[in-house]
């Protein structure tokens, strides 16, 4: 299915709102959507309508269409599903199917379009997955939020309870005063005062007051942090298990943090330069554990920063030799013509120079695939169950033997209560965390001198305990054959210097 372009307009062929999903001048547009009522044929009932060159398929919508342009190549059952998918999101964003509803929210219909589509083709998402992605729901901002109100309220609980403390010690220390002030003089009231601690929580009075200096509740010294509550990540945890409890699928922020630092160890520092790129890849898979490829994607973001004024107007050079048949696209800003005839980037405005310390993306890609042979590493779980105790061994083989992957995680879950594993053979590393019930098996570096390794462990439990295996790993070496070429200067065609970074990481690997 190739969709060039998805619009909502009236009867009389006027767009309301218009999405085009490939390179398309408005004058174009414009013209098919004129062109479109006077191919309908009066009175009767069509989904579609062709011409010479396109493919009309519509829906009313009350006094509206809502209309996707085709080219005739493309499934024309794939475009009446995808048609159906597009006039279900408009009710969700107007109330009313009217023209001045739907240009009021024109901005959140165009959001959810380009989640159906990219690039003119169709998207596997529904309209569950559609509103989740433009509101942006997060569960780690959940608990965030959670946590922070339970520390708030906290903090005043703790504060109200120093108070009452604080104004009960100074009512006994007002009454001890009056008492010593009849045996000692009135006149050593006030010193009295100062020179004797009263501990709140004494009941006897044959016991003997400290000496030691009175000093009210101390307030902490100005860090910035107003109060210190000890239970944080007792609420943190608490609450994770309450959402975890509720069928909710929540990420361990310790986990997040230990794959962050370990992304950003991969990567050596080097001494950037005024010119530097970075190309940053990350895989999303999804695989049986019986075997098959269910879902692989990769997405690629090429990031220009320039810190020097002098080399804002720069053109770079990109060597593309992925063969995979990925799909690219490059800054709206960027030479699109210049970039497919001769793979260089370079500004529309050649006069116009580059924003000056910015990260600016100027080019990304996707590839996308169901098929096992491009998977970089693949995992085969075996659990054998003997009685009330479940054998395991577990393989990796690294299936494409030119990269080398770092920091390698497979993360076993275990069941809950079953105590810790007990590992009879392991090739590398090993840890359990008894909180998450995880088995880690640890490999620094998996590359040709050692693509394949086992580990095998006994643990009380069934074999539908041990999914979903999770893999995190980083590499220095794209997954797409894509890199940078050259840098130069767009007036003198001279060479620029520059430095660049390259990090391909798993964003989210599971066996299943």
């Amino acid at each position: 299915m190739v969709l060039l372009a998805a619009a909502v307009c009236s009867k009389t062929g006027k767009a309301i709102i218009s999405r085009q999903f490939v390179e398309m001048t408005r004058s174009r547009i414009e013209g098919l959507l004129a062109s479109f009522p006077k191919l309908m044929g009066s009175g009767k009932q069509h989904t579609f309508v062709e011409t010479e060159s396109v493919r009309y398929v519509y829906q009313p919508l009350e006094k509206l269409y809502m209309l996707l342009i085709t080219t005739k190549a493309s499934n024309i059952l794939e475009d009446l599903e995808t048609l159906r998918l597009f006039a279900r999101v408009i009710p969700e964003y107007c109330k009313n199917v009217e023209e001045s509803e739907i240009i009021e929210q024109a901005f959140q219909l165009i959001f959810a379009f380009d989640e159906i589509v990219a690039l003119g083709y169709r998207e596997n998402v529904n309209l569950a997955q559609i509103r989740t992605f433009t509101e942006m729901d997060s569960h780690d901002e959940r608990v965030f939020e959670a946590v922070r109100k339970t520390q708030e309220k906290d903090a005043l609980d703790k504060s109200r309870h120093k108070a009452k403390e604080l104004d009960k010690l100074k009512q006994q220390q007002g009454k001890m005063g009056i008492k010593s002030s009849t045996g000692f003089g009135g006149g050593g009231m006030g010193n009295i005062g100062k020179d004797i601690v009263i501990n709140p929580s004494t009941t006897t009075t044959s016991e003997k007051p400290k000496t030691t200096a009175f000093t009210a509740p101390i307030r902490p010294s100005g860090t910035g942090k107003a109060l210190k509550i000890g239970g944080g990540k007792r609420d943190v945890d608490s609450f994770v298990d309450q959402l975890k409890s509720e069928g909710e699928q929540v990420a361990s922020p310790t986990s997040q943090q230990k794959q962050s630092v370990a992304t950003k160890a991969a990567i050596p520092a080097s001494n950037q330069e005024s010119v530097h790129l970075q190309l940053e890849e990350k895989i999303v898979l999804a695989a049986g554990r019986e075997g098959g490829l269910q879902n692989l994607e990769v997405h690629g973001l090429l990031t220009l920063r320039i810190s020097s004024d002098k080399y804002g107007r720069i053109k770079v050079g990109v060597r593309n030799k992925d063969e995979k048949g990925i799909q690219l696209q490059t800054h709206p800003n960027v030479d699109k013509k210049l970039f497919q005839s001769s793979s260089i980037i370079s500004l529309k405005n050649p006069e116009k120079p580059f924003p000056i310390n910015t990260d600016v993306g100027v080019l990304k890609w996707r590839f996308q695939t169901q098929d096992d042979a491009f998977m970089p590493l693949s995992i085969n779980c075996w659990p054998n169950e003997a009685g009330s105790k479940c054998d395991v061994n577990i393989e990796y083989e690294l299936e494409r033997t030119d990269m080398e992957l770092n920091d390698v995680v497979i993360s076993i879950p275990t069941p809950s209560g079953s105590g810790s594993p007990v590992v009879n053979d392991c090739e590398g590393e090993y840890k359990y965390d008894s909180r998450k019930n995880v088995l880690e098996w640890k490999l620094p570096v998996v590359d040709a001198s050692n693509k394949t390794g086992s580990m095998e462990f006994s643990v009380a439990g069934r074999a539908n305990d041990f999914f979903p295996i999770n893999v995190s790993f980083v590499s220095k070496k794209p997954y797409c054959d894509i890199e940078v070429d050259f840098v130069k200067d767009v007036d003198d065609d001279s060479d620029v210097r520059y430095s660049s970074e390259v990090v391909f990481y798993a964003d989210k690997y599971e066996i299943l």
